[in-house]
């Protein structure tokens, strides 16, 4: 995620936008909790299709005692296959005349239900379950992912506060509408004139994210880069969502606070943020009845503004980035991708919902964070570990890695990070500064 981007996106630069989650001891006080669970004691009918490469999500499906097939992009089935997995090879970038074929093959292995792990599988997700369920209403709600533009119509229309947007198709039209923005805000010649965001209207997250600060940007703005979105920049402070909701209802409420976005995040949130979750939480409510969300996880993106308003930046339906469902599984100690999978499916009973989730509240075990570590110079020798990080009380562990090629590939959104650096402790407002503070450590010289 950006400035102002929503995805979602704190990017992993992986196609799942997840990582394997490991587990290490907990310090002070707060658990880490194990990652297995006992495998479900709730029937299951049917099969289920996973559409897209997640290791969390396979496992979490054989442990809930779902009959399942994986349908991923292609190089993956023979592995999978080789591991006693059933799969199946789909492009899910390419739509043709043939796509109804996915649905053909996955009705003759008996599926019931499809359930999207990242972005580009969310309309097939749509699309299937709309078959499957025989509601082509399905399908329409799931564009609204997809088509950020749309599904900024479809927000404001329904009352929800959005910034100004508009849909363009040249580097003409992102000048009128950066022209139109700053006579607006009564910015005078000699002042700074105010931002504005081109985004791409159907891209996962922040790939593509351009913030256009001076009308001189728009000269690096490649021809590919429209149609696209452009939209007025929403100050305050961003965080985000992650919705689990069944047959209409939050079953569970993360709120994740974002940091510095790209960077660094917590939760749950400091005490300031959370002292909003009723307010969050009816905003929330108001959304999924906006777009008549029955099932499924959400990952919704919010500004606060300096009087305390709620702004819709965007949502998401599918797993969210920036390792934020192993941030919930270390601060809730309940399996988020096993919790996707339960939220989407109809069949799922109260009596399992309630033994599932912890409460919002009182079931925290302690506030979780992270940094995604990206070089800071174009060409980087070694990786080194500050001791000081390997003092802090609230550090857990890192992911980071010495670099394999001096130079330093270029980001995509928020992805391609050299790994993450995990923190641990029972005080929000203290792991915040300590986030803040390691986060100006160069890690890489």
């Amino acid at each position: 995620m950006d400035d102002q981007q929503t995805d979602d996106e704190l990017e992993t630069g992986t196609s799942t936008e997840t990582d394997t989650t490991d587990t290490a001891p907990a310090e002070n006080g707060a658990t880490d909790p194990a990652t297995a669970t006992t495998r479900s004691k709730h029937p299951r009918t049917g099969t289920i299709a996973l559409l897209g490469y997640c290791i969390e999500s396979i496992e979490a499906a054989q442990r809930l005692g779902y009959d399942f097939v994986v349908v991923v992009p292609p190089g993956y089935q023979e592995t999978l296959e080789n591991d006693g997995i059933r799969a199946l090879t789909w492009n899910f970038e390419l739509i043709n005349e043939k796509s109804h074929e996915l649905a053909q093959n996955l009705g003759a292995l008996d599926v019931r239900l499809a359930v999207p792990l990242y972005e580009e599988t969310v309309e097939w997700a749509g699309a299937l379950n709309a078959r499957f369920f025989d509601d082509p209403r399905i399908f329409n709600r799931a564009w609204l992912f997809r088509d950020k533009a749309m599904m900024k119509r479809k927000a404001q229309m329904s009352g929800i506060r959005v910034g100004v947007f508009e849909e363009v198709d040249s580097r003409a039209g992102v000048r009128r509408f950066f022209e139109r923005v700053n006579r607006a805000q009564g910015v005078l010649d000699d002042e700074k004139p105010h931002a504005i965001h081109m985004k791409p209207t159907s891209a996962a997250g922040s790939v593509g994210h351009r913030m256009i600060r001076a009308l001189s940007d728009l000269d690096e703005v490649p021809d590919t880069d429209f149609p696209c979105m452009v939209e007025s920049h929403l100050d305050g402070q961003e965080f985000s969502c992650e919705v689990f909701v069944h047959k209409g209802k939050i079953r569970f409420l993360n709120i994740n606070e974002y940091i510095h976005l790209g960077h660094s995040q917590l939760l749950p949130p400091t005490p300031k943020l959370e002292a909003l979750r009723p307010k969050i939480r009816a905003a929330v409510e108001e959304l999924i009845a906006a777009f008549g969300i029955r099932y499924g996880v959400l990952h919704p993106e919010y500004f606060l503004d300096e009087r305390g308003e709620l702004n819709f930046g965007e949502v998401a339906n599918r797993i969210p980035g920036g390792h934020i469902f192993e941030l919930i599984q270390r601060a809730y100690g309940f399996d988020p991708f096993a919790a996707q999978i339960i939220c989407s499916d109809p069949e799922t009973t109260e009596d399992e919902l309630r033994e599932f989730f912890p409460d919002e509240v009182t079931g925290v075990k302690g506030h979780a964070g992270n940094l995604l570590v990206y070089p800071r110079k174009d060409w980087v020798t070694e990786l080194a570990i500050p001791a000081e990080l390997e003092a802090e009380p609230y550090f857990l562990k890192h992911s980071l890695f010495e670099p394999v090629h001096q130079k330093v590939a270029s980001r995509e959104g928020y992805g391609n990070h050299y790994g993450k650096i995990d923190f641990l402790g029972d005080d929000a407002d203290r792991l915040r500064s300590v986030l803040l503070r390691f986060e100006e450590v160069d890690y890489y010289v």
